[in-house]
């Protein structure tokens, strides 16, 4: 919906006091603030055109408005002045993290890079920072079978880390210790290095000569030790949701704060909001609850992609108050995509 001029000055300043102060504006502020020559009188008639629109409400403890999460929407679409923020600033609160996370990566891990990116836009917000990790392929480096009892084995699976996953595998045939050694040298010898989901379809093809128990042993063996790899990897990193408790929007309201906690913990909703995130370019902003993933009128959430080699791995962002300063928290969150992915590729 298309605002005239006055009524695009007079919503912009109103959600501008709103953000910084958290107070009702009322129509004498708003002439004093907005730059126009405008008595409250007229002011009052703008403003009940926007209520009547949907962009502001009227609290029943003042005459003053606030602005509605449409109206919040309409605010960044429309009406926001982003802060230019020197990337440079940015780069030196990140690089203590990200950089000795490079620096460590050599031997280290990329899920330490993104845990520190998830702490530096926390702390550079004061709301609550996430990153969606990477999506990997389930590579093994090794495989063993632990006969456990009759028909009951225990997969032992090491990563290209050395990390160890397991999975208890229940069969239709008690295979022999013999017999599991044969399927793990198997596997080792020939499809080390590789995802299960590869050695699977290898398998396939390859495998028609096998005994039909032992394939089927195998093909157990790599669906289960996808999934084990899948299930025990830590797909979202979360840091500073404290610092919501410090939030009045949102500490105010213990219904709202248990709903929010709530998500952190069940973290599905969220999961899905950065998939679809970073189907798109850019940074995206979800306010109140338009995602209709985290229905919260009283949170909003600011995303961004992040790559490594040009392919989209992931996706971070900041989750706050409806009330927050997207023209902050807008840049941060696309500079330390940038810079995240920057420190992935490295």
């Amino acid at each position: 919906m298309q605002l005239d001029n006055r009524a695009q000055t007079l919503l912009k300043a109103l959600v501008e006091r709103y953000i910084a102060d958290g107070q009702p504006v009322g129509s004498r502020e708003l002439s004093k603030i907005s730059g126009l020559e405008l008595s409250p009188a007229t002011i009052r008639n703008v403003m009940s055109d926007l209520e009547d629109m949907g962009f502001v409400a009227s609290p029943h403890t003042s005459s003053g408005r606030i602005p509605t999460p449409r109206g919040y929407r309409i605010f960044v679409d429309q009406l926001l002045t982003v802060q230019d923020i020197d990337e440079s600033v940015l780069e030196t609160a990140l690089g203590t993290k990200l950089q000795s996370s490079i620096i460590t990566g050599i031997t280290g891990s990329p899920q330490k890079i993104i845990s520190n990116a998830a702490q530096v836009l926390s702390s550079l917000t004061q709301f609550a920072g996430v990153v969606m990790t990477a999506k990997q392929e389930s590579i093994f480096k090794q495989v063993e079978f632990l006969r456990l009892s009759e028909k009951r084995i225990l997969l032992v699976i090491v990563a290209p880390n050395d990390e160890v996953h397991n999975r208890l595998l229940l069969t239709d045939v008690d295979y022999t210790p013999a017999q599991l050694v044969q399927a793990a040298n198997y596997l080792n010898q020939h499809f080390s290095g590789q995802s299960f989901d590869q050695a699977r379809l290898s398998i396939n093809h390859e495998l028609r000569a096998l005994q039909g128990d032992m394939n089927r042993l195998m093909q157990t063996a790599l669906e289960a030790g996808s999934q084990a790899m899948a299930d025990d990897a830590d797909d979202m990193v979360i840091s500073g949701e404290r610092n919501l408790l410090n939030v009045s929007d949102l500490s105010s309201n213990m219904s709202s704060l248990r709903r929010l906690f709530d998500l952190f913990e069940q973290k599905s909703g969220l999961m899905q909001l950065l998939d679809v995130s970073g189907n798109a370019s850019g940074v995206r902003i979800f306010i109140g609850g338009e995602s209709q993933l985290v229905p919260m009128e009283e949170m909003s959430v600011v995303t961004a992609p992040y790559e490594v080699n040009g392919r989209v791995v992931g996706t971070l962002g900041v989750i706050g108050p409806t009330r927050m300063a997207y023209e902050r928290v807008i840049p941060i969150v696309d500079i330390t995509a940038k810079l995240l992915s920057n420190a992935l590729n490295h």
